[in-house]
């Protein structure tokens, strides 16, 4: 038998960069559809790792079924699936798509810490789904109202959760993190890679 591939159920392209970035190249990308609304009282970092559950097991379920994402009739998979969580507090901060809501975000982040929650899952070969949570603290600067306006005229808000990418030209905002770099980034490598490990996953030679 094969050795089973790995499928990244994702739509990120800073999920993928961080996996080549290491010398990981899925052998599948498959885009999950799921209900992303929050649970009425729902925690962020419970919110986190629900939603990745929720994205691995949609998508190891349409490798099962019948249609054009299912695998070949001797092929096993481990699929893999994440999500990022900005928080501040019990908030939970969106996927921000307008600006009002990008200056909004960094008008709160603005000067204080704030936590990012990666939620991390994967479904085995054998259908076994385990599920985690990799928290990162982060501080913000006092932003002066020429930065916000220049980071919002750049546009590089747009799509990602609390409007900033700390790989981007938010770095110039963040004079300090607790925790994992590529957490933030969206996806903590260190953590993902032991997951899959301990879960039976080999890298191909």
């Amino acid at each position: 038998m094969s050795q089973p591939l790995l499928v990244l159920a994702s739509s990120s392209p800073r999920r993928l960069d961080l996996l080549r970035q290491v010398g990981i190249e899925p052998d599948r990308i498959i885009v999950p559809e799921i209900d992303e609304t929050i649970g009425k009282g729902e925690l962020p970092h419970r919110h986190a790792e629900r939603l990745a559950a929720e994205k691995a097991r949609a998508v190891a379920e349409r490798l099962d079924a019948p249609g054009p994402d299912a695998l070949d009739p001797d092929a096993l998979a481990y699929v893999l699936a994440a999500d990022t969580v900005v928080a501040c507090g019990r908030r939970i901060l969106p996927k921000v798509t307008d600006e009002a809501t990008a200056a909004w975000c960094l008008e709160l982040l603005s000067g204080r810490r704030h936590r990012v929650h990666g939620g991390i899952a994967v479904v085995t070969p054998q259908g076994r789904l385990v599920a985690r949570v990799v928290t990162t603290q982060v501080r913000f600067k006092r932003l002066a109202p020429g930065e916000t306006a220049a980071y919002l005229a750049s546009g590089e808000w747009q799509g990602k959760a609390g409007g900033y990418a700390i790989q981007g030209r938010a770095a110039a905002f963040i004079p300090w993190i607790n925790g994992s770099y590529a957490n933030v980034v969206g996806l903590p490598l260190v953590e993902t890679l032991g997951l899959l490990e301990g879960l039976g996953w080999r890298r191909r030679p």
